[in-house]
């Protein structure tokens, strides 16, 4: 007796994590004034309901999206700062974490996100703040808690370690990425500077 066969039913529909990461591509190439849940749930292949259980509005599906987006970086910068906390050569650590912190901030999808939440920061006060503290602030704790580490094993003198990883982050990031979000461009600029300078000037500070 043959098998019965099985109706084709249609391809479940994202939810949780992987409709927060189809809202984000949507967000991104439409910003936020153009994005509506209709798009958001079309491509998410799940009806306007089901997008509503999980996100009661647009401003509480966008709020989502830069929440998830700051953790994944977050996530991201962990190995990284663990890979810093054991090198035995401070200078090569810092010159290594400096190019992996650049490349990162300054990729496109990392700009484009920052100019997404900048341009909704007076509409949506509280999201763009939340941006603020679980993606730059808390990176900036983490890196500070990683070079007290460094000074705790004697490779470096680190008075504040909080002002310390400010500065560095400043140092190696802050010119390219002010050029970047003023000029609209993701190219690399000739006028960046190295990031061993950053390091090397951030040593002259803090090395033993």
């Amino acid at each position: 007796m043959p098998a019965p066969t099985r109706r084709r039913g249609r391809p479940p529909g994202r939810t949780g994590a992987d409709l927060v990461a189809t809202a984000r591509e949507v967000f991104l190439e439409h910003g936020y004034g153009g994005t509506t849940m209709d798009e958001v749930a079309a491509r998410a292949q799940i009806s306007k309901a089901s997008l509503y259980r999980e996100h009661q509005n647009k401003d509480a599906l966008f709020a989502a999206v830069v929440r998830a987006w700051a953790d994944a970086g977050r996530d991201a910068m962990r190995p990284h700062l663990e890979r810093l906390a054991a090198c035995r050569d401070v200078r090569e650590g810092l010159v290594e974490l400096a190019g992996t912190m650049r490349a990162g901030v300054l990729s496109p999808a990392v700009l484009n996100m920052r100019r997404l939440v900048t341009s909704e920061a007076r509409r949506l006060p509280d999201v763009a703040a939340d941006y603020l503290e679980h993606s730059w602030e808390r990176n900036i704790r983490a890196l500070a808690e990683t070079l007290a580490a460094l000074g705790d094993r004697g490779l470096l003198r680190l008075p504040d370690p909080l002002s310390a990883a400010d500065q560095f982050t400043w140092l190696v990031i802050g010119s390219p990425l002010n050029r970047r979000l003023l000029t609209g461009s993701d190219a690399a600029d000739a006028a960046d500077a190295p990031v061993d300078d950053a390091v090397d000037l951030f040593l002259a500070r803090y090395g033993t």
